[in-house]
């Protein structure tokens, strides 16, 4: 278990390699990339002085992983949701609401840790609630930062968006969040709980 975050950060490192090698537009690559490869420095940073549990450090690969496949092939154009979008005569490519869904999933359990193990907050019907806060908050701020790259770049940064058209985007990807924030503690609070007594 020991060599577990190390495994990880190798095949990470692997797949990131795959993810930049003539990726479908470099520009949108940066931006997809970006909270992955800052991500992964803190971690690799704080390894020493916070260690945290296996789940967090495995779901934290997915979501690095859901990162930088989309910046390969843009949120909008991935394969295998492309490929899903024709085969059930859906509305548009999914993936990014997956990559949505997955900021609200993932981040819960990370916020979750961090609180509890500062000590932030007392008692379950809080944490929840304040880990579904942040969590929001967060998927909120993560469109305005989209919104101001927008302004910012024009249509450099359609790629990046992701909306394919759809006016409620934003409110759909915040959604999605929401929903992932509360589905993570819902499913994993009591694994998690475990794995937090190593910590103590």
């Amino acid at each position: 278990m020991k060599q577990l975050p190390l495994l990880l950060l190798a095949s990470f490192l692997l797949i990131f390699i795959w993810s930049g090698i003539a990726p479908k537009d470099r520009f949108t690559w940066y931006l997809e990339v970006a909270p992955a490869v800052i991500g992964g420095l803190i971690l690799v940073w704080t390894y020493r002085t916070f260690r945290l549990t296996p789940l967090l450090y495995g779901l934290l690969w997915i979501h690095a992983l859901i990162l930088v496949v989309g910046g390969h092939y843009t949120y909008a154009e991935m394969p295998l949701f492309n490929w899903l979008r024709d085969a059930y005569d859906l509305d548009r490519n999914y993936y990014d609401r997956l990559g949505h869904f997955a900021q609200g999933f993932i981040p819960a359990i990370l916020v979750r840790e961090i609180l509890i193990r500062k000590q932030v907050v007392r008692g379950h019907g809080w944490l929840f609630f304040l880990v579904v806060s942040i969590c929001l908050a967060f998927s909120a701020f993560y469109e305005l930062l989209e919104f101001g790259m927008a302004l910012a770049t024009g249509t450099a940064a359609d790629a990046f968006l992701g909306t394919q058209g759809d006016v409620w985007d934003s409110q759909w990807d915040m959604l999605f969040a929401l929903i992932g924030a509360i589905v993570a503690q819902l499913l994993l609070a009591r694994v998690h709980d475990r794995q937090l007594r190593f910590f103590r």
